[in-house]
């Protein structure tokens, strides 16, 4: 069958594009990256980018969010141009999104309710008691306990130190997330945990979440639609199921193997017992 376009797969999603990747193209010394990439991310949609080690994930992940400057192409981020912004106008949109880093990104000198509330003290003029309670609620939020708040991201488990870091992402209120490997380094019950919080936030704040991960279980419980680098571009995106019927040979490699199987069949067989799992509580695992 034919490999799908990144402009609409997906009939059920016809919002507008919030992120629009165009002829992207990235080198490192003579190495190419991304040779004329072209990605659009809807509005509301929870959107996966996969692909095999050295197909540049990350970097894109990092061009995004304005941490490095491709050498060709075009970024449009919430309908702004982000290669043309001055340094004011690149502060003023970032406060628009949220990151949740893979090794959580948190300042160790500070617990985990300053983390989440550093960003509201450096952005808004609110009270510090009411950045404190904002802060206990995004904690909340992300499904730890009140008393993680006084912790320390030395003294939190795999699984406290994603979600402190899901909690600090939310801090802002934003319309975009964007979350780095939230599964890596999880065993089963903790990623299982990660699936359902990410489900829940999606419905509750009805956000836009790009998410690069490895995890197959995760990309069949959790995304719209899935994006897969290889050869310096998109190979192919789709849903899950889409992209099971997809012939392309770096599809076909990372998802024919055992452990590609195996996510698939786990998830067809949860879907025959349970047919909405979205908006269910969630707790910490």
């Amino acid at each position: 069958m034919p490999v799908a376009t990144d402009q609409g797969t997906t009939a059920e999603n016809k919002n507008p594009a919030v992120i629009e990747v165009r002829q992207l193209c990235t080198r490192f010394g003579s190495h190419v990256v991304h040779a004329d990439l072209d990605l659009h991310v809807r509005q509301g949609e929870i959107y996966a980018i996969v692909g095999g080690s050295g197909t540049g994930k990350s970097t894109l992940l990092r061009e995004m969010i304005m941490l490095h400057r491709p050498d060709s192409g075009s970024i449009q981020i919430l309908n702004t141009d982000i290669q043309t912004l001055s340094k004011a106008e690149a502060h003023v949109l970032r406060q628009r999104w949220g990151v949740m880093f893979q090794h959580g990104g948190l300042f160790g000198t500070l617990n985990v309710r300053d983390n989440v509330g550093l960003p509201l003290r450096e952005h808004t003029d609110l009270a510090d008691t009411l950045i404190d309670e904002l802060a206990a609620w995004k904690i909340t939020l992300s499904g730890l306990a009140p008393e993680a708040g006084l912790q320390y991201p030395t003294e939190l488990s795999g699984g406290m130190l994603k979600r402190a870091s899901m909690a600090r992402a939310l801090a802002l209120d934003p319309e975009l997330l964007f979350l780095d490997e939230p599964t890596a380094g999880l065993d089963p019950a903790g990623a299982a945990g990660i699936d359902t919080l990410v489900r829940s936030l999606h419905e509750l704040y009805q956000s836009t979440i790009v998410i690069i991960t490895h995890d197959l279980d995760f990309l069949w419980q959790v995304s719209d639609r899935v994006a897969v680098l290889g050869e310096g571009k998109v190979v192919g995106v789709g849903s899950m199921a889409e992209l099971a019927e997809m012939d392309h040979p770096v599809i076909r490699g990372y998802f024919d193997g055992p452990r590609g199987r195996a996510a698939q069949a786990q998830a067809q067989t949860q879907a025959g017992d349970q047919q909405h799992t979205r908006g269910k509580p969630w707790t910490q695992k």
